[in-house]
């Protein structure tokens, strides 16, 4: 087996499950959430105990990006394993996690490399496992680097949100506002577009409706008789997101599909809601 040359960090957006880090060993920094005045690690509650806390709390919970210190601590790690050190992180358009990343990187130097993904949520994720995959494999930091920047314009992801309350709220509703309207039971979709912020998809009127064209949306991004990867990530809507791993099975040629839950800091922005992913492989 070849030598890592590469170690691989993100942050917490990225929601990758915890077996899934440890088995690729990405390192993942944690971003925080505070709720009714406690302050939590992402994904130290479960997700109905943290719905449960915001639900009772006066205001909506509010989330703090990691400290520059907490990603030095995660580089100096990497770099005592690995001649490079690469940070995949959530688009600087939605956080400013990047930013710190980027500060800790230049007190330490060329080796620690810091990466927008232009994205967040597992569409993050997968450029993350994807990084990880090449590192592991013995590929050097031009290596990964060229994997990254290919898989960028490559992960394809639609978010459902059962509101736009807690979007709204979190001033990161951007030109999806154009779509609000007064119809009953209205679902929004939404993408992240190519400059990293939040962009409308559609919107349809009760949740089936949104999810399958969740997965229409999808099928015009993916060729659906090729190889390909997908994520099913939804923050406490188990139901949906069963629904929809069901419906992606029948649509697409499934290489691997993972089902996740959402941790604490997206789950604030977004409320309840699902998102679906896609990844053409070669």
């Amino acid at each position: 087996m070849a030598e890592q040359q590469v170690c691989i960090i993100t942050d917490s957006t990225a929601d990758i499950p915890r077996e899934i880090a440890e088995e690729l060993g990405i390192s993942v920094v944690p971003l925080s959430v505070t709720v009714g005045g406690e302050t939590f690690i992402d994904g130290e509650l479960s997700m109905e105990e943290f719905f449960a806390r915001m639900a009772a709390a006066k205001e909506l919970p509010t989330t703090s990006q990691p400290s520059v210190g907490a990603f030095v601590q995660a580089f100096e790690d990497g770099l005592a394993r690995c001649r490079d050190v690469v940070c995949v992180n959530i688009s600087g358009r939605l956080s400013g996690t990047i930013e710190s990343a980027r500060e800790a990187a230049r007190l330490l130097g060329e080796r620690v490399h810091v990466f927008d993904t232009l994205t967040l949520s597992w569409a993050e994720g997968y450029q993350a496992v994807l990084a990880a995959r090449a590192a592991a494999s013995g590929g050097s930091f031009e290596d990964v680097k060229r994997v990254l920047e290919k898989a960028r314009g490559k992960v394809h992801m639609v978010v459902g949100l059962d509101t736009l309350e807690n979007l709204a709220k979190g001033g990161r509703i951007g030109r999806v506002s154009a779509l609000v309207g007064g119809m009953l039971n209205i679902k929004v979709l939404l993408t992240v577009g190519a400059d990293g912020s939040f962009e409308p998809v559609t919107r349809a009127r009760g949740a089936k409706a949104a999810m399958q064209a969740s997965v229409d949306w999808l099928a015009e991004k993916i060729d659906v008789r090729k190889r390909a990867a997908f994520g099913v990530l939804h923050a406490a809507s188990l139901d949906k997101a069963e629904w929809l791993e069901a419906a992606v099975r029948a649509r697409f040629n499934v290489a691997e599909l993972a089902v996740m839950e959402a941790a604490h800091v997206i789950g604030t922005h977004t409320g309840t809601g699902w998102a679906l992913t896609g990844f053409e492989l070669e």
